[in-house]
């Protein structure tokens, strides 16, 4: 992976990512949707995670929010 996106445009890649890794599409149950599952129905109670692997490889995950509404990229070390 040569760049991260800007954090606005972080999702969108992911999920774009996700879907042409998977051949385009992915069929989901409608309650994939539903406010349960997104948190307020926007998803803003979910941030993502993408964790290199170090073959290359990384894993995407859905985590909790940190605290705050500003949007950005955050690289920890593990």
């Amino acid at each position: 992976m040569t760049g991260l996106p800007d954090p606005a445009d972080m999702s969108h890649a992911m999920l774009v990512a996700l879907l042409m890794h998977h051949g385009g599409s992915m069929d989901l149950p409608a309650a994939a949707f539903e406010t349960d599952a997104l948190g307020d129905g926007r998803g803003a109670h979910h941030a993502v995670e993408l964790a290199p692997l170090g073959n290359d490889t990384f894993r995407l995950s859905v985590v909790a929010r940190p605290p705050g509404d500003t949007a950005g990229i955050e690289v920890r070390d593990r």
